[in-house]
């Protein structure tokens, strides 16, 4: 059986009885207004709605697109809505379990509705990512003859997961992140709407502000939530979705925090002073609240890098690479894995020695030169390269520090109005220890005393 016979007949059980559909799928759009957020796909003229033909006089554009964008915010929608809107058959395969044949199938039973009954036909392939180059190769053929109607969707940047030949032919539609006012209005439909639960339950505040928590701006795993809800409360008899039904359908605990709200920079400022406090459990607590909560992993990522500076510093020195590596991987991967990423940071930061000092010491030399402590740089340090700076005296007296004992020369390099000023004060924690040796030193030799050379000592 060909694989748009299934869908067909799905469609077919779907009509005959809705309610035997997911509250995900019965609430799908039908038309491009009906699309929930996207906005910036869905303006008068644009390519998608040239692709469906509206003010255009019949369909135009492009018969292969790419929707890239993260997971539940309607890439299926979107090529469903298309297919309906243009009266084409659409058939929906995905990347993971499908391949080449299933694919040449979905071609030739286009090929021979497009002839016999002339109805073209909207190949959705998801995950086209996982899709080897060879088996991206074979969908050209169809794309460039228009057998099909492909569209793609990936979750992954399409410049490196779609081959080149394909990419070039096909409209690239990247989709933004649902916000929680875009799940909201689609929640608030779904309850009204005959097609999803026709007013049979309400929905109240902190209920729907927990299930736009956990849906962490999917709209199906938002949908699904209420159904789930809806459907506990009704098993009870009760009319009211209430947070402690829908904790009890979803199985989920209501964390108490709002993003937008006191709660966004109470915990956040919790999980940087736990780390500051090098209580390592107490960290992972407020990490957990924050991803439970659905924040943002790059947010988190962000705190981390600050406190790994500000907190840490030179004490640790690998603290910042940690966390630099952390955001890195967060962007590539995601949640949920990103959680154990975010976990393993939070761990290293909140157990590495801890010291403020390189923070202390930006922040008192930014104080002097707010107060107007900016001098003139020393004419031996001024830029002598270019014709008649000698005759200004630029670069006279300067000494070369590779040309001394330890690389280091007894010479001024601050202006006056600062010289001999002392910012920077290490502490003796952690590898800061060998730094606060290191800064007496270079101190001394730049005051010109004379001490015992060290082993390894340099001018860093």
């Amino acid at each position: 059986m060909e694989p748009d016979l299934f869908t067909a007949a799905a469609e077919e059980r779907r009509a005959k009885d809705p309610s035997a559909s997911p509250l995900a799928v019965r609430m799908r759009p039908r038309v491009l207004d009906e699309v929930v957020g996207q906005q910036h796909l869905l303006r008068p003229g644009s390519p998608l709605r040239r692709l469906v033909g509206e003010g255009s006089g019949g369909p135009a554009g492009p018969s292969s697109v790419l929707l890239w964008g993260p997971p539940g915010i309607g890439k299926t929608t979107l090529a469903y809505v298309v297919s309906q809107a243009t009266e084409k058959r659409f058939v929906e395969l995905s990347a993971i379990t499908a391949g080449v044949k299933e694919v040449r199938a979905v071609i030739e039973g286009a090929k021979r509705s497009s002839g016999a009954y002339g109805k073209e036909t909207v190949l959705f392939l998801d995950e086209i990512h996982r899709f080897s180059k060879a088996q991206q190769d074979s969908l050209l053929p169809a794309v460039e003859n228009r057998w099909v109607t492909l569209i793609a969707a990936t979750t992954e940047n399409p410049y490196f997961s779609v081959i080149s030949p394909l990419l070039s032919r096909s409209l690239l539609l990247t989709l933004e992140p649902l916000t929680d006012a875009d799940l909201k209005g689609l929640l608030h439909r779904a309850l009204a709407d005959e097609r999803g639960l026709g007013g049979a339950v309400t929905l109240p505040g902190d209920a729907e502000a927990h299930l736009l928590r956990i849906a962490g701006g999917d709209a199906r795993r938002a949908l699904t939530a209420l159904e789930a809800g809806a459907g506990a409360a009704l098993a009870k008899g009760e009319a009211s979705v209430t947070l402690a039904s829908l904790e009890e359908a979803v199985d989920r605990a209501a964390v108490k925090y709002d993003r937008d709200g006191d709660q966004h920079y109470d915990v956040a400022s919790a999980l940087i002073k736990s780390i500051r406090g090098s209580d390592v459990d107490a960290a992972l607590h407020y990490l957990a609240r924050m991803i439970e909560a659905g924040e943002d992993p790059r947010f988190i990522a962000r705190r981390l890098m600050i406190s790994a500076s500000e907190d840490i510093g030179l004490a640790d020195p690998t603290a910042l690479q940690t966390a630099v590596a952390a955001a890195q991987a967060v962007a590539m991967i995601g949640f949920p894995e990103a959680r154990i990423t975010l976990g393993q940071a939070t761990v290293a930061l909140a157990l590495a020695p801890k010291s403020n000092a390189a923070c202390l010491a930006v922040d008192a030399a930014l104080t002097d030169v707010r107060a107007g402590l900016a001098g003139s740089v020393p004419a031996h340090l001024k830029d002598s390269h270019y014709q008649g700076s000698a005759t200004l005296g630029h670069g006279k007296g300067y000494q070369y520090p590779h040309d001394l004992p330890g690389g280091i020369a007894a010479q001024q390099y601050a202006p006056d109005e600062v010289h001999g000023k002392r910012y920077y004060a290490p502490t003796r924690y952690g590898a800061e220890a060998r730094y606060a040796d290191v800064a007496e030193r270079v101190r001394a030799r730049l005051r010109g005393e004379s001490l015992p050379e060290q082993p390894g000592e340099s001018q860093s």
